[in-house]
């Protein structure tokens, strides 16, 4: 099949809000060493995407500048020493950028099959979240089954995702949210408890659920104030991983918690990561995530789709903080 020269992707015109996402033509890119093209089908929306529109989280050097971490399609072309693929293969992939577009660059080895159990929509809105939280909480952190886990923003994308995995490994899950209907949102998706940060105190909540022990894994997205209190909620020998800033970097805390408890306090960026962690990251979802997803025993939860041309409509539903689940675009 012959691909086209042009294709239709989303621009950044300038630094600002969601109004500065503006269709526009582009080349098609060619694949090179090791790297697949892919027809997009459907496409992830991240914070990392509105942090990249609003100027603040710029791309890796030699990354495109169109955004997009994520990707479902059909293998459109071959870059050389390609294997493992072959046209017309249906994967899902964790891109370096690129992603609101007709076709979108990945590497072979950043790129999953798609199970027939899934969607193009559905499986587009798994690696950016599953690769993060995989990362986090089983390479290292090693939830175990039975653990406590606090899940931070449990509506979230991150926190969604958190908290189907935790509960798929047999691990036992107290989350925050900011409303009741998020609250019961994420009971349904399996959490044990759910706080309403608003108006209920989730250090005292998870102290409760855990008889007074602590949690042992801690994913938190906000930052800032959360810290200390993070710290005061956690069990002796506990890992919180910091995956997003959303109250902040920056944050004053009594680190003799940290010490008194042995805590380990952690973080990560996954977009800076090389071919080769990504990979190994890959790897692990392959093999003990992707036959869950496969036997439908979990599922990425979908909030709302918008067509590509609307993605400036997508961006401004993120920002609300109105979403459960993924926002995803569809080609």
């Amino acid at each position: 099949m012959a691909l086209p020269a042009r294709m239709t992707a989303i621009a950044i015109k300038a630094p600002g809000g969601p109004e500065m996402l503006v269709p526009e033509e582009r080349p098609v890119p060619a694949p090179g060493p090791g790297e697949i093209l892919v027809k997009v089908a459907a496409a992830g929306v991240n914070r990392p995407d509105v942090r990249q529109r609003q100027g603040t989280y710029p791309p890796p050097k030699g990354a495109t500048d169109i955004p997009g971490l994520e990707i479902a399609g059909e293998v459109a072309a071959l870059g050389p020493d390609v294997k493992r693929w072959k046209l017309g293969d249906k994967v899902f992939a964790l891109v370096v950028g690129g992603g609101y577009a007709q076709y979108c660059l990945a590497y072979e080895q950043h790129a999953l099959p798609v199970p027939p159990s899934l969607t193009m929509v559905e499986a587009a809105a798994i690696p950016e979240t599953f690769f993060t939280c995989w990362q986090n909480m089983f390479m290292r952190a090693e939830v175990k089954d039975g653990d406590w886990v606090l899940v931070h923003g449990g509506t979230s994308g991150i926190g969604t995702t958190a908290i189907t995995l935790a509960k798929a490994f047999g691990a036992k899950v107290i989350t925050t949210a900011g409303s009741a209907e998020k609250c019961a949102a994420a009971r349904k998706l399996g959490a044990d408890v759910a706080v309403n940060y608003k108006t209920e105190d989730f250090v005292a909540a998870t102290k409760e659920a855990t008889g007074g022990v602590g949690a042992n894994l801690i994913v938190d997205i906000v930052g800032g104030d959360y810290v200390d209190r993070n710290y005061t909620a956690a069990a002796e020998d506990g890992v919180i991983a910091q995956v997003s800033f959303t109250g902040g970097p920056k944050a004053t805390a009594n680190f003799a918690n940290l010490m008194r408890k042995r805590l380990h306090h952690t973080g990560s960026t996954l977009r800076p990561r090389s071919v080769a962690e990504k990979a190994a990251i890959a790897r692990g979802l392959e093999e003990k995530v992707l036959p869950l997803l496969a036997a439908g025993r979990i599922k990425p939860v979908i909030d709302s789709t918008y067509p590509l041309a609307q993605a400036a409509a997508a961006h401004a539903r993120m920002e609300t903080s109105q979403h459960i689940g993924k926002i995803v675009l569809t080609l």
